[in-house]
């Protein structure tokens, strides 16, 4: 009798959104120690909490400049709980089991299957070792061609340090950097070799470790499964899309992209489109962005990456399952078909309950935002978006939040990664299957 009750208390999603605050309250409490600190005086509760929160939801919206305010010590602990955030608790905890050959039990993978949103347990160790195993090659060889890069600016030592952070942040598309004073990539706007590492990393880790599996086997299996079908479909559109719209919006804006060369204009467009995949990182001004530019990186920051990757969002593949719907429902169909495949009912009705969901959260926050923030309503929107998107985007409203605007922004993190079904599920009592079902009724639509 007690262990059934364990089981009904302890489900995977009560699991991983307990985990994840576990790790935002021990990242916390190192981020409050003096020694995390250049000046030695310690955070208050609240920013360390902050800090934590978007280190370990991978979002990058910060309270304190990264790179100036926090020691050696404080930037490794951020990094650590981006590492940890990224790749999922779980996913780490996997990695130490197997380094001391422990077994994994059934509710470790059943936890592990809700982690990286699998539809079942069938091979998800497996999955989890090649989760590991990518992330750590593609980190290191980043980090490697960070640090030849950043050779000519900076000493040898300081540009292994940057090349390390940096390939971890971008990757789990965190956002947080080390250049200071809230800079992020802006003296990198026209450097192709910046550009193109830190893209890369942005869109292989918004991907989803299921896509980048299929991608490296490919040459061997010589198809690709529908999910992966769909997520490249998806983020090509979304990344040319946004591409020529920003470059659109802001061919003109000497403030931004207008003064730059052809070269500029190109590497700093592309990057404006790749970093709303949730990555947080910015090589133009975003104060100085047209209207247009902040709605459309408004709308690209909440759909976000893919399912089972660093990113946030709704996710692409949510979208496209609704866009499917709507174009079925145009045309007269009954089903939703996608790459000649037909689509479960299922999985439409869980993209919509998501995007409702989320989009509820957003515009509930963001009007709370209203009343505690002395700013404009794009400004709180698009913090709002950043904060539930993952992304770490900012018009500079975050460092200046007030107590209730910074509990609402972590609020919006916390549920943003660990995700709207997910965070329902763990707090919402077990409801039993229904055994009868209502008679049919027709509502007038439209």
């Amino acid at each position: 009798m007690r262990n059934s009750f364990k089981i009904k208390v302890w489900t995977p999603p009560r699991i991983l959104a307990l985990g994840y605050a576990i790790c935002i309250l021990l990242g916390t409490l190192l981020l409050m120690l003096p020694v995390a600190h250049q000046s030695g005086k310690g955070l208050s509760f609240l920013n360390a909490f902050f800090t934590a929160t978007s280190a370990t939801c991978v979002t990058g919206l910060v309270v304190v400049d990264t790179g100036t305010f926090f020691s050696t010590f404080g930037q490794v602990v951020i990094m650590c709980l981006i590492q940890i955030g990224g790749l999922g608790f779980m996913t780490i905890a996997t990695l130490f089991a197997l380094v001391f050959r422990r077994r994994i039990s059934l509710r470790e993978r059943l936890v592990l299957q809700e982690a990286m949103n699998q539809g079942d347990m069938e091979g998800i160790v497996r999955l989890i070792k090649k989760v590991i195993y990518y992330s750590f090659a593609i980190e290191l060889i980043a980090a490697l061609l960070f640090t030849l890069r950043l050779m000519a600016d900076f000493p040898l030592r300081q540009a292994m340090y940057y090349g390390v952070f940096h390939a971890v942040s971008l990757f789990n598309n965190a956002g947080f950097d080390l250049f200071g004073h809230y800079s992020s990539f802006t003296r990198y706007v026209s450097d192709p070799a910046i550009n193109i590492i830190s893209m890369a990393l942005i869109v292989l880790g918004g991907l989803g470790f299921v896509v980048l599996s299929d991608l490296i086997e490919y040459r061997k299996n010589r198809k690709l499964s529908l999910h992966s079908k769909a997520v490249l479909w998806m983020t090509s559109i979304l990344l040319v899309g946004g591409f020529v719209l920003v470059l659109i919006f802001e061919f003109t804006n000497l403030k931004t992209i207008g003064s730059l060369s052809w070269d500029g204009k190109f590497w700093g467009s592309l990057f404006q489109s790749v970093t709303t995949r949730t990555a947080g990182a910015n090589t133009l001004d975003l104060t100085q962005l047209r209207q247009a530019t902040l709605f459309l990186t408004i709308i690209l920051m909440f759909i976000g990456g893919s399912p089972g990757s660093t990113a946030g969002g709704v996710k692409t593949t949510t979208i496209l399952l609704i866009v499917g719907a709507v174009i079925s429902m145009v045309k007269g169909k009954e089903d939703v078909v996608l790459f000649y495949f037909r689509i479960n009912k299922d999985r439409i009705y869980k993209a919509l309950t998501i995007t409702v969901f989320s989009l509820s959260l957003v515009i509930v926050a963001t009007m709370i935002l209203t009343m505690t923030e002395a700013t404009d309503f794009l400004t709180v929107l698009f913090e709002a978006t950043s904060a539930f998107g993952t992304v770490g985007l900012s018009l500079g409203l975050t460092p200046n939040l007030s107590t209730a605007g910074k509990l609402v922004i972590c609020l919006l993190m916390f549920a943003g990664r660990v995700g709207m079904i997910t965070l329902v599920w763990a707090l919402a009592p077990k409801q039993d299957k229904e055994l009868y079902r209502y008679p049919e009724g027709k509502i007038m639509i439209g």
